[in-house]
C-alpha cells in the first residue's frame, strides 16, 4: 500500500534490523522506526508500535530471526516474544515457525510473505459479498496497518472500491486507543474510500435505522468452534447486527485458526494498562503530539484488550481458502477450513 508517495508493507527485515510503521503516531505523523535487536522488536509489539494480527505475526517471526542472528538463547528468546501479547494467535503460529526452522530469516520472510498474499486473497474473494452501493461497518484496523499487506476486513473494502463499486463505509472509533478513527480512517482516506467515523455507541442506532448492509471485522483469534476472539467492542456488534438481521463477518487468513483452542472461553484475554483509558494522545495547534487525561482525576479503570464473539453470531469467514459458513455444531469446524 502507499503511505508518503510510497509502497510501503507494515513491517520487514533488513539486515539484521527490523523496520515498521510507527503507529502509535498516525495520522498525525508518519515515522518509521528501526528495531535493532529482538528486545526492541518485542517492545515495539508491546507498546503496538505494530499491531494488528497479521503484522504482529510477521513482527514476532522476524524477532525470533534476529534472536537467531545474534546467537542469544533461543528458548528464553521464544518465551520473551510469546509474552508481549497473548491472545494474538499469529504471533505464536510465527515464532513457533521460525523456531522449528533450519533458516530462521528466510522462513520469517516466508511468513510475511504469506500474510501480504493471503490478505490479497481475501480481498478478491470477499468482494464478492459486497454489491455496488453497499454500507458497510467496521471495527478497530483490519486493514494493511494490521497486516503486512492489503488487511483483512478492509481487503473486501478496497477490492470493491478499485472494481468501481460504490461503497460507504461506517468506521468505529474503537475505544481506547481508537485504532478506527485513526488508523482506518487514515487508510480510508489515503485509498479515497468514501467513509464516516462514528462513535462506537452509534452503531446499532444506524442498523436499526437500516443504514448498514453489511459488518465486517478481523480477529486476533479463532477457536476450533469458531468462537472469535477480536478488539473489545466486537461482542456488542455482533449481537446488534444479529438482531437487526445484518450479516455479520470475520476476515481473517488461516494463521488466525488456532485447532487446539477449543472454544473461546479458552482464549486468553490481554489486559492492558488503564492508562490506555484514563488519557488519550491528539495533535496540539503546533502539531505536537500530546497525551492529556481526559476521565476523572484519581479514577481508576479496566482495560480489557479483547473481547470473544460466539460463533452464533458469525455469519462466516472470509479466508485465503474462500467463505466458510459459521459453525452450528461441534468443534470440527477448523478442520474444515484446513
Amino acid at each position: 500500500m502507499r503511505a508518503a508517495g510510497k509502497n510501503y508493507r507494515t513491517v520487514w527485515m533488513d539486515g539484521a534490523s527490523v523496520f515498521l510503521i510507527e503507529q502509535n503516531l498516525l495520522p498525525f505523523k508518519f515515522q518509521i522506526y528501526e528495531s535493532k535487536s529482538y528486545l526492541e522488536t518485542c517492545f515495539a509489539i508491546e507498546k503496538m508500535l505494530v499491531r494488528g494480527a497479521g503484522a504482529i505475526g510477521a513482527a514476532a517471526g522476524f524477532a525470533m530471526a534476529q534472536a537467531v542472528l545474534s546467537g542469544q538463547n533461543i528458548e528464553e528468546a521464544k518465551k520473551r516474544i510469546e509474552s508481549t501479547r497473548p491472545t494474538a494467535q499469529n504471533l505464536f503460529y510465527a515464532v513457533q515457525r521460525v523456531y522449528n526452522a533450519k533458516d530462521a530469516q528466510k522462513e520469517a520472510q516466508s511468513i510475511a510473505d504469506e500474510d501480504a498474499q493471503n490478505c490479497r486473497k481475501i480481498g478478491e474473494i470477499g468482494s464478492e459479498l459486497i454489491k455496488d452501493g453497499s454500507a458497510i461497518e467496521t471495527h478497530c484496523n483490519a486493514g494493511w496497518l494490521a497486516f503486512v499487506d492489503y488487511g483483512s476486513a478492509l481487503a473486501p473494502i478496497y477490492h470493491s472500491h478499485k472494481a468501481g463499486k460504490k461503497i460507504f463505509v461506517y468506521v468505529d472509533e474503537t475505544r481506547p486507543r481508537g485504532q478506527g478513527a485513526r488508523l482506518t480512517a487514515w487508510e480510508l482516506k489515503n485509498e479515497g474510500v468514501p467513509h464516516a467515523i462514528i462513535s462506537d455507541n452509534a452503531g446499532a442506532y444506524l442498523m436499526s435505522q437500516g443504514k448498514i448492509d453489511l459488518m465486517i471485522v478481523g480477529a486476533d483469534r479463532i477457536a476450533a468452534n469458531g468462537d472469535t476472539a477480536n478488539k473489545i467492542g466486537t461482542l456488542e456488534k455482533a449481537i446488534c447486527a444479529k438482531e437487526f438481521g445484518i450479516p455479520f463477518y470475520v476476515a481473517a487468513p488461516t494463521s488466525t485458526f488456532d485447532k487446539n483452542c477449543k472454544t473461546g472461553t479458552d482464549i486468553p484475554i490481554e489486559q492492558r494498562s488503564q492508562n490506555e483509558v484514563l488519557f488519550q494522545s491528539g495533535i496540539t495547534k503546533d502539531n505536537q503530539v500530546e497525551e492529556i487525561l481526559v476521565c476523572s482525576p484519581g479514577s481508576t479503570a479496566i482495560n480489557p484488550a479483547f473481547d470473544v464473539t460466539p460463533s452464533k453470531y458469525i455469519t462466516g469467514f472470509i479466508t485465503e481458502k474462500g467463505i466458510k459458513t459459521s459453525p452450528r455444531t461441534g468443534a470440527g469446524f477448523v478442520q474444515e477450513i484446513f
